[in-house]
């Protein structure tokens, strides 16, 4: 058999074996409740919903003003854009991320949160 064929086979096998490993895996995941975060906007997310979060005045004020909701802020934690440019610093004896997420009303929000070893603190959030 000419190695072009063998090789076709093995490639197609490789193929097959990686998508059944893959589709055993995430189910299994998906099971136990397991999210996999590989990409670095995910994985600071991730790491902000999974803290506690407690709510600055300056942010108590815009979500009583009923432009926002905390439901807003979740899918926000969820969907939302990590603008790394901005974030990472160094910032009251945390590190600052800035989100940028939508509401329920379509519009852009701007979200400014500060993440401490062991809760997240929600400092403001601004319409773009």
């Amino acid at each position: 058999m000419k190695f072009q064929f063998r090789l076709a086979y093995y490639l197609f096998g490789l193929l097959l074996g990686a998508v059944f490993v893959m589709w055993y895996l995430k189910s299994k995941a998906t099971d136990r409740g397991v999210e996999f975060c590989y990409f670095p906007n995910c994985r600071v997310l991730k790491d902000l919903r999974s803290k506690s979060l407690e709510i600055d005045s300056l942010a108590k004020i815009s979500l009583n003003e009923k432009w926002v909701t905390m439901e807003d802020i979740k899918k926000s934690l969820t969907y939302g854009d990590v603008d790394f440019e901005k974030s990472n610093e160094p910032y009251r004896k945390g590190k600052i991320y800035i989100i940028e997420g939508k509401t329920s009303n379509n519009e852009d929000i701007t979200i400014t949160m500060i993440n401490y070893e062991h809760k997240v603190l929600l400092e403001k959030i601004e319409k773009k």
